[in-house]
C-alpha cells in the first residue's frame, strides 16, 4: 500500500503524467478495469499524460481501448507520449477534418542511426550471450523515431520477463556495451527487458518539457508517477529535472494513489 499523504495538494495540480508498464497495467498487458474506471474519472479532474517507450500502437491497444466508453468525451484532456517522449499525440481534429488522435511531433531517427543502433544491438546481444533464440515476438523494432531491443520478443509473458532478468544486470550490460559505440544516440534501460535508443538528450524529461510547452502547463504544477524513478530507471530522468514524481511498486499502488488523489481534488474543489 503507498502513503496515500499528500506531499502535493490536489489544488496545486493541473496534471499528472504516468509511465505505462508496471505503473498503469503489468508490461504490455491490458489496464485493469479498475484502473480504467479511475482514469476516466481522473480526466474530470485534472489532464492527464501517459508518457512511455511503447510506439503508438501499443498506446491504442493496451491503454486507449480500455478505457470506459465514456471516456472519450474526456479525450481532449488525455495526452500521449509514445517512444519516451519523442512523439506525442493530442485527440483534436486533423486536417482531413476527421477528429482523431492526431501526431503533434515525431523526433524520428534517420536511416543511418537505425541502421547502426539495430546491428550494434544484435552484434552485442549474440557476443554477450543475450540472443534468445526461442522469443514471442521480434527481439528488435524499429519505432521510427526509437529502437527497441526486447530480449524475449514484444509479446512475452510478464512472468517470463521477470525470470529473464531479475536483477537488471543482463540488460546493463546490453547497454553499457552499444552506448559507447553510439555517440550521438542515447541508449538507456527500457522495460524490464528492454533497452531504448533514441536521439541524444531525448528522454522523458524531454517529453515532459515538450509537454509544458505544447499545454501552457507549468512543469511545477505537474506530477509524475512511475515505478522507475530509481537511479538508472527510465523514469529517473524526470525526477533529476525536478518535477513533483510519487513511486509506485505496480498498477494497485497507482490505483490506490489515484482513488485518494480524486477524492482528495474533489473535497476541495469549490462548490
Amino acid at each position: 500500500m503507498p502513503d496515500l499523504t499528500f506531499e502535493f495538494p490536489a489544488d496545486t495540480v493541473d496534471l499528472i503524467a504516468f509511465d505505462l508498464d508496471d505503473t498503469l497495467a503489468p508490461s504490455k498487458s491490458s489496464l485493469d478495469p479498475r484502473m480504467a474506471g479511475l482514469l476516466a474519472d481522473l480526466l474530470e479532474v485534472v489532464e492527464v499524460s501517459v508518457i512511455s517507450g511503447g510506439q503508438f500502437g501499443q498506446f491504442q491497444s493496451q491503454l486507449i481501448a480500455g478505457l470506459p466508453a465514456t471516456a472519450s468525451a474526456s479525450f481532449g484532456r488525455l495526452h500521449l507520449l509514445p517512444t519516451c517522449g519523442t512523439q506525442y499525440y493530442r485527440f483534436d481534429r486533423g486536417t482531413d477534418g476527421t477528429t482523431g488522435w492526431q501526431q503533434q511531433y515525431a523526433e524520428n531517427l534517420s536511416t543511418e542511426q537505425k541502421t547502426a543502433a539495430l546491428s550494434a544491438l544484435e552484434t552485442n546481444a549474440k557476443k554477450l550471450g543475450l540472443w534468445e533464440s526461442e522469443t514471442w515476438g521480434p527481439i528488435l523494432e524499429d519505432r521510427g523515431s526509437q529502437v527497441t531491443f526486447s530480449a524475449l520478443g514484444q509479446d512475452a509473458p510478464v512472468d517470463a520477463k521477470k525470470a529473464w532478468d531479475p536483477t537488471g544486470a543482463r540488460k546493463e550490460s546490453l547497454r553499457a556495451a552499444v552506448a559507447p559505440l553510439l555517440p550521438e544516440l542515447e541508449v538507456r534501460s527500457g522495460g524490464s527487458t528492454s533497452i531504448d535508443i533514441t536521439r541524444q538528450g531525448i528522454d522523458k524529461a524531454y517529453g515532459m518539457e515538450k509537454l509544458a510547452a505544447l499545454t501552457g502547463i507549468p512543469l511545477d504544477r505537474m506530477l509524475f508517477i512511475g515505478d522507475r524513478l530509481d537511479e538508472g530507471g527510465n523514469d529517473y530522468p524526470v525526477k533529476a529535472m525536478g518535477v513533483r514524481t510519487h513511486a509506485v511498486a505496480g498498477w494497485h499502488d497507482t490505483a490506490d494513489y489515484v482513488a485518494a488523489f480524486i477524492r482528495s481534488a474533489r473535497s476541495s474543489a469549490p462548490v
